[in-house]
């Protein structure tokens, strides 16, 4: 079965209003481990035994109705040789994401403007009654000066601005105590406070948890001093000098602000 097929069942669905590809394949960076990522956008669910009979006469592996990260579909195309990450997205909770990052200004942990990079460079296929069409448009605008703001002002006070429990006070209890999962557990939040920072001052969108490095690099303007070497650093050098590296930077993220 063609890929334009599988596409045809999704929009027979009489709950689907959109379907758009996204992740690597529409952004033209997928490789040999790439999968494809469809969303499907819908006012209500479609049932589960549905969506079981119709993936079970294309895959011979298949996982359906899995919630591990949200509503979704896994399987494997026999005919094409290619895995397919389906995922399903309410069309009002969607609507809701981006109404609050992107006209209401609310910053979030990490990753404040990820929903909004997945539908800005979405590859729109179905869209019935042009609703994600719209609400892609709706975010190609200048970048809101207030929501900048807030990200950095929000996710500095994460990292080491607030007087207490910030990143860098938790990894530093961490250290203390030795614990070497909260060690890497609070090092990765502290990063994504990091790089959330890093792409709302040169006003770009946050592309997520992949290649961000890479990312950074070849898209921004401004960037800290040592960046790529540092962050190498933290995940090379010993223990004990975690610390003085977490500093060297926020202070370096501090000087481009």
């Amino acid at each position: 079965m063609r890929f334009q097929k599988i596409i045809e069942k999704y929009k027979s669905f009489s709950e689907v209003v959109a379907i758009a590809i996204g992740g690597s394949g529409a952004n033209k960076t997928s490789d040999n481990l790439s999968d494809i990522d469809v969303y499907v956008f819908v006012e209500k669910d479609i049932p589960v035994r549905l969506r079981e009979d119709f993936i079970k006469n294309l895959s011979s592996k298949y996982e359906v109705g899995g919630e591990y990260f949200g509503a979704g579909d896994e399987f494997f195309v026999d005919e094409l040789n290619q895995q397919l990450d389906v995922m399903y997205w309410n069309k009002y909770w969607f609507n809701e994401v981006v109404e609050n990052t992107w006209i209401k200004h609310y910053p979030s942990n990490g990753y404040s403007t990820a929903f909004l990079f997945t539908l800005n460079n979405f590859q729109i296929i179905y869209d019935k009654e042009n609703w994600l069409t719209s609400l892609q448009q709706s975010i190609r605008t200048t970048y809101p000066q207030e929501l900048k703001n807030n990200i950095i002002k929000r996710n500095m006070m994460l990292l080491q601005d607030k007087p207490f429990a910030s990143y860098y006070e938790q990894i530093e209890k961490a250290i203390k105590r030795n614990d070497l999962i909260s060690i890497n557990h609070r090092i990765s939040a502290f990063l994504a406070s990091y790089f959330d920072v890093i792409f709302a001052v040169n006003e770009l969108l946050h592309p997520g948890e992949k290649r961000l490095i890479q990312y950074a690099k070849n898209n921004c303007n401004v960037l800290p001093i040592n960046f790529e070497e540092d962050i190498s650093q933290l995940f090379t050098k010993p223990q004990y000098e975690i610390l003085t590296i977490l500093n060297k930077l926020y202070e370096n993220l501090k000087n481009i602000i």
